[in-house]
């Protein structure tokens, strides 16, 4: 099979893979700049995604966002407008080819400067669109990622070359197909904005009772409002959304401050233990504790596994 990557697709995967010499999530020296490498298909992983462009060098992955799936692989990016709960899992790698990406966080408040000079042949945005979404990666996008990602072998540079890169990343993003997505989040009384400040307040707040109402009076729409433009944009409720919140953070507390299951839940706004163990079961596939117990033991493993080898060498 003829490989049809360009030397610049190339120059991506070496550069990763480089910076990425072992399985995980790697951030960089460069604020926001994060490589990825994984050597196998693995299981669902929760997370938390922030205004980012990502892109895939090698391999492929999907994330899912409520009941949407997003697929991309090689010469496609994923570009996220707004923070959402998702869950991800790569479905293409292998140790010879491992999946390699990288992801680059957008600062939104640099947008609404480059609008402007960022031509849309006179279309407006469309109001509400959902807060990702994958397109085909553009070679002059390729080529100022490449760039980014050079940056890391002269630091001396980064200063006085990181803001233009960053500035010729966002407008690229603004003269491609997903440009409406950070059009909206430029625009101060979009509903894009708006639900923007929910989440933030969501994310902040996530272990209190949620009041609609008052939420909504807090970004200035009304309740009919903020459930139409929330779910249109994060394909979940405000409810959905505090859910996969709370669930994600107590997992964090079990698995980092081996917190057990009761002091998790109700540290995260859980009243009933048993709902807790109820909707935790529906998202990681299992109760809390056996969920916790067999990632635990699946990292032991794989510590004890890199001490055998060491040993044996």
């Amino acid at each position: 099979m003829t490989d049809s990557r360009t030397p610049r697709s190339q120059e991506l995967v070496d550069l990763i893979a480089r910076f990425a010499k072992e399985d995980g999530d790697h951030p960089t020296a460069i604020p926001g700049l994060s490589v990825h490498r994984h050597a196998g298909t693995g299981t669902k992983a929760c997370g938390s995604y922030k205004p980012s462009l990502a892109l895939i060098a090698q391999g492929a992955k999907q994330v899912m966002l409520g009941d949407d799936i997003y697929r991309y692989g090689r010469g496609d990016y994923l570009l996220t407008s707004i923070d959402l709960p998702v869950t991800t899992q790569i479905i293409e790698a292998t140790a010879e080819e491992p999946y390699l990406s990288m992801i680059f966080q957008i600062d939104t408040t640099k947008i609404a400067g480059l609008v402007e000079h960022a031509s849309q042949d006179d279309r407006s945005p469309a109001p509400a669109e959902r807060g990702m979404a994958v397109s085909t990666l553009t070679p002059e996008l390729e080529d100022a990622a490449t760039r980014l990602l050079r940056l890391l072998d002269r630091p001396a540079d980064v200063p006085a070359l990181l803001p233009l890169i960053e500035q010729e990343i966002i407008y690229r993003l603004l003269t491609g197909p997903q440009s409406g997505r950070l059009r909206q989040m430029a625009i101060a009384d979009s509903q894009s904005h708006q639900i923007n400040r929910a989440c933030v307040w969501l994310k902040e707040h996530y272990a209190l009772p949620l009041k609609i109402e008052e939420l909504a009076n807090r970004v200035s729409m009304s309740v009919s409002s903020l459930h139409h433009h929330f779910k249109a944009i994060t394909a979940m409720s405000p409810m959905q959304y505090q859910k996969q919140l709370r669930l994600q953070e107590a997992r964090r507390l079990m698995l980092e401050e081996m917190l057990d299951a009761g002091s998790a839940g109700h540290q995260v706004g859980y009243e009933s233990q048993s709902q807790f163990s109820r909707e935790y079961a529906r998202q990681y596939g299992e109760p809390p504790r056996r969920d916790v117990g067999r990632v635990r033991r699946s990292l032991i493993d794989r510590l004890t596994g890199g001490v055998e080898m060491l040993s044996e060498g």
